[in-house]
């Protein structure tokens, strides 16, 4: 029996026209790798809505590895998330105006949640396969940060067998045209999103590779 990846991928958000996150998970939607089903679930950037939308696509398609998806403008790698926060601290309105500020995700949850991926196995494959891959150990104060950390709770929680994560991506070209701003390409961004679903479903120990960060 094949294993299933739920993929979640942001619309877009902050003025632009294209989120390369759901254009990414779009691709791979319905798509089976070896034996690996992927599962793909489009995702309003709207705090909490965010959670909702992904818990109820978590109870329908049941499956054994989550991995969400955002745009990270700037960044010049594919950074699979370490650790999401028990903060809303937002520097812009989400897409229905709302903006925390310095405020706790649940009030009775703990800090923060590490992933259960095995990001350092995953980066240390996209790497082989010619994507550019970093371990993050920030996924910021947005909604990103905030699905990220609510999924991890929801699965703590109701599911603990189901593995969870976050993979932030840089933008695509065509976002850049009008800014001074790293990219990479959709297919690279794919085949990395790609790799990290087959490794979180088939590879349950992490490795210990350094891929830390002094800033």
């Amino acid at each position: 029996m094949g294993k299933k990846v739920l993929l979640t991928g942001f619309d877009p958000f902050g003025g632009e026209k294209i989120n390369p996150a759901l254009e990414g998970v779009k691709q791979l939607d319905g798509k089976f790798i070896d034996d690996i089903e992927i599962v793909a679930q489009a995702v309003p950037t709207v705090f909490h809505e965010s959670i909702n939308v992904v818990i109820n696509a978590i109870q329908i398609h049941k499956p054994d590895v989550v991995i969400c998806v955002g745009q990270a403008g700037g960044r010049t790698q594919v950074t699979p998330e370490r650790v999401a926060i028990n903060i809303d601290d937002a520097r812009i309105p989400d897409n229905q105006g709302n903006q925390p500020i310095d405020e706790p995700i649940y009030e009775e949850g703990p800090p923060a949640y590490w992933t259960t991926l095995p990001v350092k196995r995953i980066v240390h494959e996209m790497k082989k396969a010619g994507v550019p891959a970093a371990v993050s150990n920030t996924a910021g104060t947005f909604v990103c940060n905030h699905l990220f950390y609510g999924i991890m709770h929801y699965l703590e929680k109701n599911a603990p067998h189901v593995r969870g994560g976050f993979i932030h991506i840089p933008f695509i070209p065509e976002q850049t045209i009008e800014k001074n701003a790293p990219s990479l390409s959709l297919d690279v961004i794919v085949n990395g999103l790609k790799i990290a679903a087959l490794v979180a479903a088939n590879e349950k120990e992490d490795i210990r590779e350094i891929g830390g960060a002094t800033h």
